[in-house]
């Protein structure tokens, strides 16, 4: 038997559970708890929400009303169950409601000795009504209470009891005035029964201590009725609370008093004499409301109405729904205005709720169209502002207006005027369906550009590269802090949520900056970058142009200012710097592969700090490429820059051996043609050189002087203008065609072994 779900101490027909109960005790032990127990009772109406009620209480599992079933007996008899985690030790009993009419004509006599009984053997006897029921003399269960009254004065000796009345559905009027109407109308109930003749004059509080609580609308305002339950809970379970004040007997006798007082309410006939006023006009008024929710369920205009909502919102619904329930309300105040005012009115509130209950489901599928149709055009006006290139704020919060203004109307025009429900919930979801909405379009363009400009940072991996992306992190975080914060004012919604939504947007777009890292990290694009970053170091050195070597240029020096910034690119791209943390990445890179001075270290063996799969003071999280990984990516980058290297070495010994054969050539010109004026003298020498035999030897020294020239290269030429002002003079001296007759004379010369 699980406790908290209880056994049916009383069953449907009156007979009392002796055995069940005595297994009852056993089992939860209750036996053994001599004067440290409590047992708490509720009473009141039929489907008033009893069970729910001391279930949330008291951590009970009570059978409970299904709503959507309709109205009716959930609770049969009396039941009785363990309350978890209470102490003292507590019992809680779950009494069949009043005025049901499952019963028929037998309903009157057990509601009124099931009350009887709770009053007699409960410690708290909690009553259940209803907040619009206070003052009103059937629906107060004011009758019930002053035959209960009677009663205890004439069979019971006093003990004190706790009589908890709790006000169900509770909503604007201030506790205050509600608590003080109901202790006048109890007080005057107890003073309106007449003593008995053999007793002394009794009081009130002889008998009981009355208190008093309220609690919001289970179905429409949850939330407030479990903070409020929870409040309640304490006044049982706090030191010196409920439970507490009482007068208590032995335990271990429970089941044998409890028989015995069943048996004693059972055999007092008294409580068999109900008003006659009351019952008949309970009894019609009940009959004539049902026949009248009957015609209204199976009306036609309704069950139009009904279907049309199904498939979309429909103009005029709350007045159209209106007239139709204000027909057969007024069938029902015309067929009722000659039975007891009180009872009449209670059963028109009930025929309302019941009748509001059938309506609910159409009101609410009309509600959701609202939602649905408001929401689809928050969207599309969104996504048409922006595409016309107005501002993100000023258009969320135009399209934010114009929408909540369109619901508002749509609600306005859906009110059921008898029902008086509150659309606030319904709104603060669109409201929240809307926003999220916007930070889903915000958030993508926000990342979407975020992204890129990290991307290119990456790219760029210029030394300060994580300083950079910190800052731009910050600033685009900030602007959409602020954008947002402006946007979100006309969603009406609290500032702690939107908070929370600002705190995703900080997390996405840290995350953004992250996955970009690790994408940039990736090994191919990480070498791909440092071979690029060496190649625009080494090849554009100092002033030096693209692919031009001197003979004068430091090849090595160039190249560890190459590796060097080459591996600057690596360390950059180690691990994740967001946080500002300090680490000593470059420092083991820059002492493991190159030494003090920027040059490759010696040694060709693996450095001993480059073999491990972590850095110290780096998180796991934060690594992007291990040392391992640094090592291995560093050789085969330094494997695939080798061609690159031995192509500047030899491009610079190219230019200096064809600088020492220009060098030779122009020697040689200047001394043969020195010569040659010294033997024959300048004129002579002149009209040597311009004999048609002269012009004859360069024509046939062309070909020679071409293959020298391009076995040489283009470079020579460059060459040839460093090494000008050394033998220009010289050569100037001797005038051109002397020049010309021993260069062809010397090319000539050279051309044979080429032509060899």
């Amino acid at each position: 038997m699980k406790m908290e779900e209880g056994m049916q101490l009383i069953n449907e027909n009156g007979k009392f559970n002796v055995e069940g109960l005595k297994d009852f005790t056993t089992a939860t032990g209750f036996a053994q708890c001599g004067l440290s127990y409590a047992i708490v009772a509720i009473i009141g109406p039929q489907s008033s929400g009893k069970s729910t009620l001391m279930n949330h209480v008291f951590s009970t599992n009570f059978k409970m009303l299904d709503a959507y079933k309709g109205r009716g007996q959930t609770t049969k008899g009396i039941w009785i169950a363990k309350c978890n985690d209470m102490k003292p030790f507590t019992i809680a009993m779950d009494f069949e409601g009043t005025d049901s009419n499952a019963r028929g004509e037998d309903n009157t006599a057990f509601e009124r000795q099931s009350a009887l009984f709770a009053l007699a053997i409960a410690d708290i006897i909690l009553i259940n009504m209803w907040y619009k029921d206070i003052g009103l003399e059937h629906a107060a269960s004011r009758p019930l209470l002053k035959t209960v009254f009677q009663v205890m004065k004439r069979l019971f000796k006093p003990r004190k009891r706790t009589l908890l009345f709790v006000i169900r559905d509770h909503s604007k009027t201030p506790f205050e005035y509600l608590e003080t109407a109901l202790k006048e109308d109890i007080d005057k109930i107890w003073d309106s029964v007449a003593e008995p003749e053999t007793s002394r004059s009794v009081v009130l509080s002889d008998f009981f201590n009355v208190e008093i609580a309220a609690l919001s609308s289970y179905e429409f305002e949850e939330e407030n009725f479990k903070e409020q339950v929870a409040r309640l809970r304490q006044r049982f379970i706090s030191p010196g609370g409920l439970t507490d004040q009482r007068e208590a007997e032995p335990a271990s006798g429970f089941f044998i008093r409890a028989e015995k007082i069943w048996k004693t309410i059972k055999d007092n006939k008294d409580l068999d004499l109900p008003a006659l006023k009351v019952m008949v006009a309970t009894v019609r008024c009940e009959e004539i409301a049902e026949e009248k929710l009957r015609q209204f369920t199976t009306d036609d205009d309704w069950l139009a109405l009904k279907e049309d909502v199904q498939a979309g919102p429909v103009s005029g619904f709350g007045a159209t729904l209106d007239s139709i329930l204000e027909t057969y309300l007024s069938q029902y105040d015309m067929e009722v205005i000659h039975f007891d005012q009180d009872v009449r009115n209670a059963k028109r509130r009930q025929m309302e709720s019941q009748a509001l209950e059938v309506v609910r489901n159409a009101y609410d599928t009309m509600l959701e169209h609202l939602h649905s149709n408001t929401l689809e055009s928050f969207k599309t006006s969104l996504e048409q502002l922006l595409n016309g290139g107005e501002g993100f704020v000023v258009s969320a919060r135009t399209c934010a207006q114009s929408c909540f203004l369109q619901f508002d109307k749509g609600c306005e025009d859906a009110f059921i005027r008898l029902s008086g429900w509150n659309v606030s919930g319904v709104r603060e979801k669109l409201s929240r369906h809307m926003l999220s909405e916007m930070m889903a379009k915000y958030v993508k363009q926000f990342t979407d550009v975020l992204a890129d400009e990290v991307q290119s940072l990456f790219e760029a991996g210029e030394a300060d590269t994580w300083v950079s992306v910190r800052n731009l992190l910050a600033s685009k975080t900030a602007v959409a802090e602020s954008e947002l914060s402006n946007a979100h004012v006309d969603f009406e919604l609290p500032r702690s949520e939107i908070d929370t939504r600002l705190g995703y947007l900080k997390e996405n777009a840290r995350s953004v900056v992250e996955r970009k890292a690790r994408e940039s990290a990736a090994t191919r694009r990480v070498l791909m970058r440092m071979k690029d970053r060496f190649a625009k170091v080494f090849n554009h050195d100092g002033n030096s142009k693209s692919g031009a070597w001197t003979t004068e240029q430091n090849i090595e020096e160039i190249e560890r200012n190459a590796l060097s910034a080459s591996l600057k690119i690596l360390e950059i791209m180690a691990a994740i710097r967001l946080n500002q943390t300090t680490d000593q990445i470059e420092h083991v890179l820059f002492a493991s592969l190159m030494d003090g001075n920027g040059a490759v270290p010696a040694s060709g063996a693996p450095p001993d700090l480059l073999t491990s799969n972590a850095w110290e003071e780096v998180s796991p999280n934060a690594t992007l490429l291990t040392p391992v990984e640094c090592k291995s990516l560093w050789m085969q980058f330094k494997a695939d820059i080798k061609y690159i290297m031995n192509q500047a070495t030899s491009a610079q010994q190219t230019l200096r051996q064809a600088k020492r054969a220009i060098t030779i050539v122009v020697g040689v010109v200047v001394v043969v043609g020195a010569a040659v004026v010294a033997t024959v003298g300048t004129p002579t020498a002149m009209g040597i050189a311009a004999r048609p035999e002269v012009a004859a030897v360069l024509k046939a020294v062309g070909p020679g002087l071409a293959a020298v020239m391009k076995d040489i290269g283009p470079e020579v030429l460059a060459t040839l203008k460093d090494i000008g002002p050394e033998v220009a003079g010289a050569v100037r001296s001797l005038g051109p065609q002397i020049v010309t007759a021993v260069i062809a004379m010397m090319t000539n010369g050279f051309a044979r072994p080429h032509q060899q």
